[in-house]
């Protein structure tokens, strides 16, 4: 066991081996701006993406596995780790809000942390959640990872740490979008920061009332605000819409449109958007951006984000959890596995379609469609349908060896007229 008195505060000693891979949690961008957790979460579209992969990642229930024979397998819920990947991983939290964290803190921060507390077994007994910020990750000298816990000055080997990380270059610690790209979150923070000095400090006008330059200027303000106010009075609102105004004196009305700056603003504002996007491989129209959306096709992209965006995540958590949470002898009868067939079904009408397909050709029971549709079993639904047009091909051997007598009947059957 590693004691603190191996390193100094929060600085590790460059002894040996030993070498401090934590990686920075925010830098300042190319627009001037500091992009952290607290800076980019603020953002709608990063709070969004990550919400949204966190949420679809807590909802799947997460199943213990045994492997049976012939490919058959069951729950392990006789297996002390099922109730904790299941139901509640520590005394505190649900799986929901357990899984929520995990995820959020990969998609802020590359990395998820939770402490592992086993009995005198090896079996893990809680898991307890801890920010990513108080872990300092070390490379020791035997080549594995080794966790700091800055609240308590004490160090764990990789055996009491689960640790999920996203893609990373060192294969140590995780790198986040709030790392790797910085520029892009800084830009849309830059340009949501001037827009709302635009319209906090800006001015804006419907339109100038215009009076020509050799006609007696109006002597006071008050004359100005008496105009302007029966204006607004006659001609503004809904229910004024399309009136008729009359204007004295060679006054004309000019109406004023949006300039270019500010409809490029607002271009600007929905380009960073699709930017937040691309880097969590969240398809805008799952954030609420509809601009171009089309939903003709909605449940193809909904298919795309399971297959493409969140199966690569549970991935992840999956073989984290193989490789902490099991021990190295059960990992041959027992694996993890997230159920992702409630989000990969289609609508009601292609999965019935689909059924009876399976149905009729055989490789699905009324008992099977029946599960999958969260229905109970019936009695005789476990039976399975064979095709009468088809046969097996061994069926054949007796016709090709017919015997003489055969042969000389269907000869004479042929012969006829």
């Amino acid at each position: 066991m590693f004691t603190p008195s191996m390193f100094k505060g929060h600085k590790i000693q460059q002894s040996g081996a030993w070498r401090w891979i934590s990686s920075i949690s925010g830098r300042s961008s190319s627009a001037g701006v500091m992009v952290n957790r607290e800076t980019a979460f603020a953002q709608s579209a990063v709070q969004a993406c990550v919400t949204l992969l966190a949420e679809s990642v807590a909802q799947l229930p997460c199943e213990l596995y045994r492997r049976g024979k012939n490919g058959q397998r069951e729950r392990a819920t006789d297996h002390p780790l099922y109730d904790l990947i299941h139901n509640q991983p520590n005394k505190k939290d649900t799986i929901f809000e357990f899984n929520e964290q995990k995820q959020g803190y990969l998609g802020v921060d590359g990395n998820s942390y939770s402490l592992i507390e086993r009995d005198g077994s090896g079996y893990v007994t809680e898991l307890i959640p801890v920010n990513p910020k108080k872990i300092q990750v070390l490379k020791g000298p035997d080549g594995l990872p080794y966790y700091n816990l800055l609240d308590h000055n004490e160090i764990v080997p990789m055996h009491m740490m689960h640790h999920v990380k996203a893609f990373s270059f060192d294969g140590f610690v995780g790198v986040s979008p709030l790392q790797t790209n910085a520029d892009v979150i800084g830009l849309s923070i830059a340009v949501d920061r001037h827009a709302s000095q635009v319209f906090a400090n800006g001015t804006t006008m419907s339109g100038v009332i215009e009076r020509p330059s050799d006609v007696k200027p109006i002597e006071s303000q008050e004359k100005v605000d008496a105009i302007l106010n029966k204006w607004r009075e006659k001609h503004s609102g809904i229910r004024n819409a399309f009136s008729v105004a009359l204007l004295q004196e060679g006054m004309t009305y000019k109406q004023l449109a949006m300039d270019n700056e500010k409809a490029q603003l607002l271009e600007s504002r929905q380009y960073g958007v699709i930017e937040v996007c691309r880097l969590y491989k969240v398809p805008p129209h799952m954030i609420q951006s509809l601009d171009k959306a089309t939903f003709s096709n909605i449940e193809h992209q909904g298919l795309q984000f399971v297959i493409y965006t969140l199966l690569p995540w549970l991935k992840r958590h999956e073989a984290a959890m193989m490789r902490d949470l099991l021990l190295p002898s059960e990992r041959k009868d027992l694996y993890i596995e997230f159920n992702v067939s409630g989000l990969l079904r289609g609508d009601q009408k292609a999965r019935y379609e689909s059924y009876a397909i399976g149905r009729q050709w055989g490789w699905l029971s009324v008992n099977d469609i029946r599960r999958m549709e969260n229905l109970t079993p019936i009695s005789g639904g476990d039976t399975y349908l064979t095709p009468l047009n088809m046969i097996d091909t061994s069926m054949l051997t007796g016709i090709k060896k017919a015997t003489p007598s055969q042969i000389k009947e269907i000869e004479t059957i042929l012969c006829r007229n």
